[in-house]
């Protein structure tokens, strides 16, 4: 967690960013203003940086990006870094390389997004990732971190007991079970197991409620949502298309979340344990993420 501030930065929370590990590949969500000092500050590669995924332009989500691209190619960059971002976005990358994209060194490739519901921008062998709109007034968009299912893993002591060859081996791997000449069957129920349960993860903010919200992120294990204002300001969050403690913990509640992450919070409110306690209320798995915290999914 890099930025757990709403608009107003405070002493103590820097705004909206976030890192995020999958299967060895780097990646950023969102970008807020101080976001490479606070990378600096937290130890994490930005050389590294596969791809960075943006919500939408508002400056408490974007503003760090000018700053974060120029070090990176004063850094000497030259592998291609992968942006995925609101069509809005497309002039504000125009600016920046129309003044400062001279000697940059690396290509940026920029996907705009434009989808109506959940579809995949980003496909890898061991996972995905999806786009989808939210609810917040100007074009924005969270994200769907998912592991696909993985390939079966052998027994060891199997292969050498049941003189399993390669082909026997690929056929156990793909969950078959494997049918032998002499009519003899191994179950791939027995012979193999899988090595762990796919887990994803998703980024909401910013939002309000909206009614496909929880459809759109059934069964993911981890979501983390925005969380702008205490329930007694609820009349604020829906003038200005944010959500309440509660509104996200019902949301995790009914997406059937494992865990909610909560972050975002209004410059108003200095004690996070707050907001924890009102969401626990409704989904006691809830935490409040604080800058520099680490979750693991």
């Amino acid at each position: 967690m890099l930025g757990t501030a709403s608009a107003m930065p405070t002493s103590d929370r820097n705004q909206s960013a976030q890192a995020l590990s999958v299967h060895g590949r780097l990646f950023l969500i969102d970008c807020g203003e101080g976001t490479q000092y606070r990378m600096a500050q937290e130890h994490i590669p930005m050389m590294k940086l596969d791809s960075i995924f943006i919500s939408h332009i508002h400056g408490d989500h974007v503003f760090g990006i000018f700053g974060l691209l120029s070090t990176i190619g004063m850094k000497g960059r030259q592998t291609p870094l992968n942006i995925f971002a609101p069509d809005s976005f497309g002039p504000v990358l125009k600016f920046f390389l129309s003044y400062w994209g001279d000697g940059l060194g690396f290509e940026i490739r920029y996907t705009p997004l434009r989808m109506k519901s959940p579809e995949v921008v980003l496909q890898a062998k061991a996972f995905q990732v999806e786009a989808f709109p939210l609810n917040h007034g100007i074009e924005t968009f969270g994200f769907i971190f998912r592991e696909k299912e993985p390939m079966l893993n052998v027994r060891k002591e199997c292969i050498e007991e049941m003189g399993l060859s390669l082909t026997e081996i690929g056929t156990l791997k793909r969950g078959e079970d494997v049918l032998r000449a002499d009519g003899s069957v191994i179950p791939a129920s027995v012979a193999a197991y899988r090595p762990y349960e796919p887990r994803s993860y998703a980024y909401c903010s910013d939002t309000a409620p909206f009614p496909e919200e929880a459809q759109w992120l059934k069964g993911v294990n981890v979501i983390y949502h925005e969380t702008t204002y205490l329930d007694a300001l609820a009349d604020q969050g829906a003038l200005r298309h944010h959500s309440t403690t509660l509104q996200a913990a019902r949301l995790a509640l009914d997406a059937g979340a494992r865990k909610l992450i909560i972050g975002h919070y209004s410059s108003r409110t200095k004690d996070s344990a707050l907001y924890e306690a009102e969401c626990r209320t409704i989904f006691p798995d809830t935490f409040a993420a604080s800058d520099g915290d680490t979750f693991a999914i």
